[in-house]
């Protein structure tokens, strides 16, 4: 399996300094700062790549679990809302929650929850993640 790469580059103080954060495959290039990871500016962070990477991988394991199960999903979405919170003298990511909507034809929602749960428990970047609780709301729509 091949390895992926990503980077920061951090110019300046906390609060003053600037950064860049980049993948291997040119796919992204953006700034962050204090200002975007901890007030809200505009501008991306770590928790916000890590929350994109959480939903695309768990988007996939549940897409190949359906596929398993005899089904073929339409389409799954999912967003990741990664919780950034202040602990003791610094800071921890205390939560992730995935808010998943499946559009799979003749899946029982019983199974559908099944799989998803399997999902998040096994993808690779959940199972990277298992300090952090991680909470799951699904939706099988028509």
């Amino acid at each position: 399996m091949p390895k992926r790469t990503a980077q920061a580059k951090w110019e300046g103080t906390l609060k003053e300094g600037k950064g860049r954060l980049s993948v291997e495959s040119g796919a992204f290039d953006g700034p962050y700062s204090f200002g975007t990871r901890f007030e809200n500016k505009r501008g991306t962070n770590p928790e916000e790549l890590i929350g994109a990477a959480h939903a695309g991988c768990f988007s996939m394991a549940l897409s190949m679990l359906i596929e398993q199960a005899g089904h073929t999903p339409e389409q799954i979405h999912t967003r990741a809302e990664v919780t950034l919170e202040k602990v003791g003298d610094g800071f921890k990511i205390t939560g992730i929650d995935l808010d998943t909507e499946a559009k799979v034809p003749r899946m029982e929602h019983g199974r559908f929850l099944e799989l998803a749960e399997a999902a998040k428990k096994n993808c690779p970047v959940s199972q990277a993640l298992t300090g952090t609780e991680i909470r799951l709301k699904t939706r099988l729509v028509p």
